[in-house]
């Protein structure tokens, strides 16, 4: 059983119907991809399943259950969390004080000591916001800030983490980071959605993916095949498959390769 499906669902913005009736499938452990041009949907898909934007027809369900009416601070209970595109940080609370409103659903529930284990695994992962924990948000560079929205995500005990756009902005160094990270996490059981626009990268790390165009799923399989898909890659990775030995010696790019350290650089 999927621990999220999507069955036909479909969203508006007033007349325009942004999402028409999309299907997928998000296997415990994988890391899903979804990719596509801007204004593809891509955004809404993961707000739609966050419970931020409704579904006005089909069906979503999470670990078997119909959360399709249900509110999105439920979802969060439920154990489905998004860090969102731009980061959505609270620029005006500390590094401490923007992860703990990440743990509110948990509020009550574990005592002390599980609010340790969270915060120690935050800390863990990304080191820098422990050397920054008093500091104010908005303070933080760019990458730091995205480590925040990640780490004040995963405080909320995510049985699945949606990530929208999380190199966005970042120099290439701190995307490779980033994108290492992300890794980490799901081999520590957390399974993840990553909406990215840059392909490459989500391809290269993902279990299976999606492409959406104009609120559809176009193209659907394994990462590694979209990888080398000659639509695919003519489309949304700047090169056919006639240049494709030329770009991936570009780019330093091993196309079998899953792991972080093996993976491109930023595009």
């Amino acid at each position: 059983m999927p621990l999220l499906e999507l069955d036909d669902v479909r969203v508006r913005y007033g007349q325009i119907e942004a999402l028409k009736g999309i299907s997928l499938t998000v296997d415990e452990g994988e890391i899903v991809s979804l990719i596509g041009a801007n204004g593809a949907g891509k955004t809404t898909t993961l707000k739609m399943i966050s419970g931020i934007r409704p579904a006005f027809a089909g069906t979503i369900r999470f670990k078997g259950e119909d959360i399709t009416g249900v509110p999105g601070h439920k979802r969060v209970q439920l154990g489905l969390c998004q860090a969102p595109e731009g980061r959505g940080i609270f620029p005006g609370m500390s590094v401490v004080d923007n992860l703990q409103m990440g743990s509110y659903a948990w509020q009550g529930r574990g005592g002390k000591g599980a609010r340790k284990q969270d915060f120690d695994r935050v800390f863990e992962l990304f080191p820098r916001m422990a050397e920054r924990r008093h500091q104010m948000g908005g303070t933080l560079s760019g990458g730091e800030q995205q480590m925040l929205a990640i780490g004040r995500a995963l405080m909320a005990r995510p049985s699945l983490l949606l990530l929208d756009e999380p190199s966005m902005g970042l120099a290439p160094m701190l995307v490779t980071q980033i994108f290492t990270i992300i890794a980490e996490i799901n081999e520590q059981g957390t399974t993840v959605l990553l909406v990215e626009q840059n392909a490459t990268q989500a391809l290269s790390m993902a279990t299976r993916a999606y492409v959406l165009e104009t609120g559809q799923i176009v193209r659907s399989g394994p990462a590694q095949e979209l990888l080398h898909d000659e639509a695919v890659r003519a489309a949304y990775l700047g090169t056919g498959a006639g240049d494709q030995a030329g770009q991936t010696a570009e780019q330093g790019v091993n196309p079998a390769a899953t792991k972080p350290d093996r993976r491109p650089r930023a595009e």
